[in-house]
């Protein structure tokens, strides 16, 4: 969300990004029902002024006249009507201020898709073998490791099982980050993965991306039996939950910046991915992330500063894990409506012959700070909105597929990157069992 006045002052521009990001939007209409929210406020705070002055007449008998009260009714008719079509233009004005996007940064590459993204950096050597290579389903398979078929049996589409090294495996990547993230000073948490509707609009996920969001059809009771009216949401992320710690909050400057890392599992119902990358673990319903927000107080260099040391922390886990991987600059189509700038890690999958994104890392200035109402006080006393920043630090299962792949030997088993070692009793290597 943007400001309505910083709307009209950069109105060109953000007709051009609004284009360039792919969205709709009639600012026409936009600005025609800010000026008449802006009319209605007048016009109600006007007669309420009035009311009030005929509510302190009425409280003298002496000047308590038939003409009197009636004049209150009126007054007050009038006011309910006007508040009620006030709440109609507002409901209309806060939907449509919800799409508005941030503006991009200067070297935002700019077009309409993916295919436009610029790799501007590449790490490590592609693996090289002399044999013939598996896949991280045939590897699974053959090493008891991954069961897709009893996964979908039990969950459906898109299900499936890690067990044994695989289990424990996915778990010492996970605590692997985790403990990383601690001692690079981010605080950790276990955030709720239930969330509710404020979180996700906060967020940004709302309303645009809610066809991806599973909302839980039975939400529950309260002690009192009476039924929960409002709904919940299996959060695909922990950022709206980070992000959500803070809403409707005043910090102080000296607290900034706050760095969170969260620890959960997560929920995609992926109906935007319909028919890709319908193989495998590498496009789930559930899976498990190390997610990293930052609050920091308004200033873009400050807050670019923080999304290169995101994006330094990410490459430095691949790089711990010697994985092949490139850097890529998304471009304006492919951003989602909130980003600044924006860059996604992809890692070197063997099977697909490709790099694939495991990592996502984003600056969204003040968009979902004023969405949230999460403000700071500056040294000055001014209350201002924060700057947000988010980055997946891990997600997996996913990254499993290029650990496997990549450091699969030529009797099947799985070499143990040496980071991981001490998560797994310094074990070497995963063989079948």
């Amino acid at each position: 969300m943007l400001d309505i006045n910083f709307i009209r002052d950069n109105l060109q521009e953000l007709k051009q990004v609004t284009k360039n990001k792919g969205i709709e939007l009639d600012y026409e209409k936009l600005l025609k029902l800010d000026d008449k929210r802006r009319e209605l406020i007048q016009k109600i705070d006007d007669l309420r002024q009035k009311r009030n002055a005929n509510a302190e007449l009425l409280k003298d008998p002496q000047k308590r006249t038939n003409k009197l009260i009636n004049e209150g009714k009126v007054l007050k008719d009038k006011l309910m009507a006007l508040e009620n079509d006030f709440d109609k233009v507002k409901a209309q004005f806060d939907e449509m201020m919800l799409k508005v996007p941030n503006l991009i940064s200067e070297d935002t590459p700019v077009g309409s898709d993916e295919s436009v993204n610029k790799v501007i950096d590449k790490k490590g050597e592609l693996p090289e073998f002399n044999f013939k290579i598996k896949d991280h389903l045939q590897l699974g398979k053959d090493l008891n490791i991954l069961d897709i078929d009893r996964g979908v049996k039990a969950s459906g589409f898109r299900g499936y099982y890690l067990k044994n090294d695989g289990a424990r495996m996915h778990l010492a990547v996970l605590m692997y980050v985790f403990n990383k993230l601690i001692a690079k000073g981010f605080t950790p948490f276990i955030p709720p993965t239930l969330v509710r509707e404020m979180a996700l609009i906060g967020s940004g996920h709302f309303p645009e991306g809610k066809e991806e969001v599973y909302q839980i059809g039975n939400p529950g009771k309260l002690e009192t039996g009476e039924k929960v009216k409002e709904s919940l949401f299996l959060a695909g992320t922990s950022e709206p939950a980070l992000l959500a710690y803070h809403a409707n909050e005043i910090l102080d400057k000296k607290e900034l910046p706050l760095k969170y890392c969260a620890f959960s599992p997560c929920y995609r119902s992926e109906v935007g991915s319909y028919g890709k990358d319908t193989r495998g673990i590498y496009r789930l319903h559930e899976f498990w992330k190390v997610e990293q927000v930052i609050i920091c107080q308004a200033d873009i260099k400050e807050g670019l500063k923080f999304l290169e040391n995101l994006r330094e922390i990410a490459e430095e886990i691949l790089q711990d894990f010697k994985l092949p991987y490139q850097v890529v600059s998304i471009c304006t189509g492919d951003m989602g409506a909130g980003k600044y700038k924006m860059y996604d890690l992809e890692t070197w999958m063997p099977s697909r012959r490709a790099y694939s994104e495991t990592h996502s890392d984003s600056f969204l200035t003040d968009w979902q700070a004023r969405r949230l109402n999460l403000r700071y006080k500056d040294q000055k006393g001014e209350t201002k909105y924060a700057y947000t920043l988010n980055n997946t630090a891990l997600a997996s299962p996913r990254i499993l597929i290029a650990l496997w792949e990549n450091y699969q030997n030529k009797d099947s088993s799985i070499t143990i990157p040496e980071v991981l070692r001490p998560y797994l009793a310094n074990q070497q290597k995963i063989t079948k069992k």
